[in-house]
């Protein structure tokens, strides 16, 4: 999917990535995905095993860099045999690998097994769990297994809601790895497979943006890999003819082989372990180096200081299903647990039930009054939000009786564990805007009197402009809730803005519902040429313009209008005979014109996301106009217009003798020239 050839200094980099090296590689998360399907293969050609792998998937932060790095190393994928085709969506995509697990049911599979890898952000995880469900209840083949990476967003950064996935995957009988780093990814992915191959389960492996955009010298050593396969007599592996109940009893037998493949390859490590604990501080993922960092400002920065501290720090691999006899073992002598988690008390619960009964006290998301005789009334660790090393810190100086390095942090009060006041409790975020030139600061708008409803992608942002924009569903469902608002209100029609990379994805079927409902609404298919949030991948299936057209009017959408910047583009020669394009310049009217239409019709909106545009101009792939916008600041009179035309960054003020003015900065300029709509002399 990407235009340049590779040259020879990137073919060296990912001989270094991806080689078959024993020494050490300097991966990021992505690529450290990338090389566990490499040496997956590299593992089963030293056993002796023809295998192959199957990848699909769909983007989503932070695996949204997954699939390029796939594809730029396509070649070293096919001398690997290893498939990789991105989902529609990633339902279908889960129902994909699972049919990698069927391939040796049936006469003619070519290899001894496929090992596959499904990857997608927790929202695909929801929509997918049907899939999954059913997958995981039929099983992996012995040298297949399913590696199931989600991304999770925790702090809501680049989401519609903050998401966890661990009680997701816990319903649907998945156990869940969870890596602290990126040497984790390589190896807890490895394991994962085994796990899978050996108790017939897809594995979970969680991912989350600082440990998939961190980067790491990691041990590539293959010989590190050698997994313990206690025998048994069971058979886990998915195979014809199991009726669904007899695959919900074999789901308790391969959970149970799940904790007997850990406690003989365990991943889970007692990090520091004193004698006689006096609090055994349990975690795993991203919350370890939180924990790690937290101990350092309270000047415990060796595992031996952590020990001398009464502490027995335990660093969790696998946080479902916890086996019972290994938390016997780490919370052997202890009378006090403190669990460090991000959001709900997932490790925290199932601990309270496998030490119930027993004198331990367990403390995190909820705790006990009294920490300490005499102490004060302490709450546990917030559910909601990411979790920060400053609460960390506060609650471990309560309980360690230790001051702590006040750098950074000010000076925390020790009896009640709570923050200093001036340290605030949550990050203000400073709210992201349109790149330069982007399509959707015009193609957002609506006409006096209407508004719109926003859509998954970047025009998700016209909620917090001055675009008479609100509500927002799940990806697909975008307009689906006018149907269920439209019998019950005066209101006689909205838009919904709905993106080309979510259409083809599932946003077809939400046009669909709304022509079947009748209901007088009016989508904006926004056709940037670029799944822009992600990196400007390609949609899948090649979508044109003119294909949208062709499947809108099969649809029986009762209107159908093309907007573009650029209307006499050699990209509409196709079009049907007298079918109309027309210029942005007279979207106002197109839109005005499609709300006056009873029922369900759809406007499309055509012109590249900015960003990429300007990558393409870089490589010499698109034509870079020989045109600049200038504001000459002695006749500006700082009135503002042209930023509230063009809703532009690049427009900047000016601070001169005369005043507030305004400028264009024309490194950031995408030579929209949007900013000369209004009336302005200062403009040239």
């Amino acid at each position: 999917m990407l235009d340049d050839a590779p040259s020879a200094m990137t073919r060296s980099l990912a001989v270094a990535r991806y080689g078959t090296g024993s020494g050490n590689a300097f991966l990021t998360g992505i690529q450290a995905l990338v090389r566990l399907t490499l040496d997956q293969r590299r593992l089963d050609a030293r056993a002796g095993f023809d295998t192959a792998g199957f990848v699909s998937g769909y983007r989503g932060s932070p695996l949204g860099g997954l699939d390029q790095e796939l594809w730029r190393n396509s070649a070293l994928l096919d001398q690997h045999r290893i498939v990789f085709q991105p989902g529609v969506n990633e339902d279908l995509a889960a129902t994909a690998v699972w049919g990698s697990q069927q391939a040796g049911l049936f006469p003619g599979a070519r290899h001894d097994g496929v090992f596959g890898m499904w990857y997608g952000k927790a929202p695909g995880l929801d929509r997918s769990s049907d899939a999954i469900r059913h997958a995981n209840a039929a099983g992996t083949s012995p040298l297949g297994g399913v590696l199931l990476v989600v991304g999770d967003d925790h702090g809501c950064k680049s989401s519609t809601l903050p998401s966890a996935s661990e009680y997701a995957l816990r319903d649907l009988g998945v156990p869940v790895l969870a890596p602290a780093d990126v040497q984790d990814v390589l190896d807890f992915g490895l394991a994962g497979w085994a796990l899978s191959r050996y108790a017939g389960l897809w594995t979970g492996l969680i991912a989350l943006t600082d440990v998939m955009d961190s980067a790491l010298n990691v041990a590539v050593d293959l010989g590190r890999h050698r997994p313990v396969l206690p025998p048994h007599d069971d058979v886990p592996h998915i195979r014809l003819g199991d009726s669904p109940i007899e695959q919900e009893a074999r789901l308790e037998t391969k959970l149970r082989l799940a904790s007997t493949f850990m406690a003989a390859n365990r991943i889970d490590r007692i990090v520091a372990s004193p004698t006689r604990p006096r609090l055994v501080l349990v975690t795993a993922g991203k919350a370890y180096a939180d924990v790690r960092e937290a101990l350092d400002k309270l000047d415990l920065r060796s595992d031996e200081a952590i020990a001398r501290a009464g502490v027995r720090l335990v660093k969790l691999g696998l946080t479902w299903p916890l086996d019972p006899g290994w938390v016997g073992r780490f919370c052997d002598g202890a009378d006090r647990v403190l669990v460090v988690e991000e959001k709900r008390p997932f490790v925290e619960d199932q601990l309270k039930t496998i030490l119930f009964g027993q004198p331990i006290e367990v403390l995190g998301k909820t705790a006990p009054p009294r920490l300490e005789a005499g102490g004060s009334t302490d709450s546990g660790f917030r559910s909601y939000g990411e979790l920060d090393v400053p609460a960390i810190v506060a609650k471990l100086a309560t309980i360690l009786k230790r001051a702590p390095d006040t750098g950074y942090l000010g000076e925390v009060a020790i009896t009640s564990g709570g923050l200093p006041d001036d340290v605030p409790s949550s990050k203000e975020a400073r709210k992201p805007m349109y790149c330069a030139g982007c399509p959707h600061s015009t193609s957002t708008r609506v006409p006096d009197g209407s508004r719109a409803a926003a859509g998954i992608g970047c025009h998700y942002m016209a909620q917090w402009m001055d675009r008479s924009t609100a509500t927002v569903t799940q990806m697909g469902g975008e307009g689906a809730n006018w149907i269920g608002q439209a019998p019950f209100t005066d209101e006689p029609h909205i838009f919904a803005n709905l993106g080309d990379g979510t259409y083809f994805h599932s946003g077809i079927l939400a046009v669909r519902a709304a022509v079947a409902a009748g209901v007088n609404i009016t989508y904006k298919v926004l056709v940037n040429d670029a799944v822009a949030m992600t990196g400007g991948q390609a949609v899948e299936g090649g979508l044109t313009v003119a294909d949208i057209v062709d499947q809108l009017k099969a649809e029986g959408v009762a209107a159908l209008r093309v907007v573009s910047d650029d209307p006499r583009r050699r990209r509409y020669r196709g079009f049907p005979r007298g079918f109309p394009v027309v210029a942005r310049g007279k979207l106002d009217a197109v839109q005005r014109e499609l709300r006056g239409i009873p029922g369900c019709t759809v406007l499309i909106y055509d012109q590249t996301c900015a960003a990429e545009l300007r990558r393409r101009r870089k490589r010499g792939l698109a034509e870079d106009p020989d045109v600049r916008v200038v504001i000459n600041d002695a006749v500006c009179e700082g009135c503002g217009d042209c930023s509230v035309q063009s809703n532009c960054v690049a427009v900047e003020p000016l601070d001169t003798e005369f005043g507030l003015k305004r400028t264009i900065n024309q490194s950031a300029c995408n030579k929209d020239l949007s900013c000369l709509d209004g009336f302005c002399p200062a403009l040239v």
